[in-house]
């Protein structure tokens, strides 16, 4: 899909493409952690982890901050409304495959019914 033409869903999603990235929004998902501790739990180099953030931040998903002790500590912190966009999204193809299978089933408690010549 041409970059011009990506919605923020599609950002969202290119980003959790990577398991990195998955592991580092479900560390976020308690709160605030340390760049340094990411990217420990998810056994990469910082500089590494820097990359996978720097996508995290670019579509949104995650904000970054300092820490009040120590500006050299970068926190970050899961932003809510990316997700909020993905779930609605995913709740619409969720309707779409409901309709499909009711669809499906009807049909073949239909044909079920029918006596067979």
């Amino acid at each position: 899909m041409d970059a011009k033409r990506e919605t923020p869903t599609d950002q969202t999603l290119a980003a959790l493409a990577d398991p990195a990235r998955r592991k580092a929004v479900e560390l976020l998902q308690n709160g605030p952690v340390a760049a340094g501790a990411i990217a420990e739990a998810c056994e990469r180099s910082a500089a590494a982890m820097s990359r996978h953030l720097r996508v995290l931040r670019r579509c949104g998903l995650v904000e970054e901050t300092f820490a009040e002790h120590d500006a050299r500590v970068r926190l970050y912190r899961l932003k809510p409304e990316p997700f909020a966009n993905l779930r609605q999204w995913l709740e619409r193809v969720e309707a779409f495959w409901e309709d499909q299978l009711d669809s499906f089933r009807e049909r073949a408690e239909q044909s079920a019914r029918t006596p067979k010549p």
